[in-house]
């Protein structure tokens, strides 16, 4: 398969498995969309990494299958691409993107769907559909601008240009940079230890944030209030108050 969950102290890591560049095919962005949704769903799993292997994450759609399509086969899959992605960025649960080497079109449009991204010193990021006539299709036009700003993601799109780590955690387009060969264990630990956090909590958190992002204050306001009081009927409130009042901060075990 050419990706594949693996699960490990309540860490699922979606695995890119398409030699040599992990290439985003139609077979690959279905297989993706099927185990995010399984990673959304499974009680084991608490966090998620989105890793494409020691050399690269992902280098883009297969240019070699788009060709070969026309506007009337786009229109019909256009909607599948952007689901695909969309199924990642939804997990609600914390995603990490552990990205090395290329992360380019439809390889930086999935790292965008993340919560935090950790880049390898020989990551190399960007939008480069401009030079091939086209536009980001996966949701590139979107994540970004909310990321890094309009202005910054124009520059990106408008060029096509690539951005090393440096220049990447410059501009907000990636969280950390390590060691190349650092990447997936720093990302896996990041995960593993919001998996031991409160599910329901990291999961209003994540909600409210990322509706907030796409509506106005007031809406994004409300979503939080309900949360906010909802998480007062859960047994980890009960829990990490009566932590907090009997051993003081940090120290709660949540299930």
């Amino acid at each position: 398969m050419t990706v594949s969950l693996e699960v490990a102290e309540g860490v699922g890591t979606l695995r890119l498995d398409r030699p040599p560049m992990n290439a985003l095919d139609i077979a690959t962005q279905d297989r993706l969309k099927e185990l995010a949704e399984d990673a959304a769903r499974r009680e084991d799993v608490r966090a998620v990494v989105v890793y494409g292997g020691e050399k690269v994450f992902a280098a883009g759609a297969d240019i070699k299958e788009m060709q070969a399509m026309d506007h009337t086969a786009m229109v019909l899959r256009a909607r599948a691409l952007q689901d695909s992605f969309t199924a990642v960025a939804r997990i609600p649960k914390p995603v990490v993107a552990a990205v090395t080497g290329y992360a380019l079109g439809g390889g930086c449009e999935l790292a965008l769907c993340a919560d935090f991204r950790i880049a390898g010193e020989n990551a190399k990021l960007g939008q480069p559909e401009i030079l091939l006539g086209l536009i980001p299709g996966a949701g590139g036009t979107q994540r970004l601008a909310r990321l890094v700003g309009p202005s910054k993601a124009k520059d990106l799109i408008f060029t096509g240009r690539m951005v090393k780590a440096d220049e990447a955690k410059e501009i907000g387009l990636v969280d950390r940079v390590v060691p190349a060969d650092e990447v997936y264990a720093q990302a896996h630990a990041w995960a593993a230890k919001l998996a031991q956090g409160p599910a329901l909590a990291l999961r209003a958190a994540k909600e409210a944030v990322d509706t907030g992002l796409e509506t106005d204050i007031d809406t994004g306001l409300a979503v939080e209030r309900n949360w906010f009081a909802g998480l007062f009927a859960t047994e980890d409130r009960e829990r990490g108050m009566r932590s907090f009042v009997e051993e003081g901060p940090g120290k709660a075990k949540f299930l």
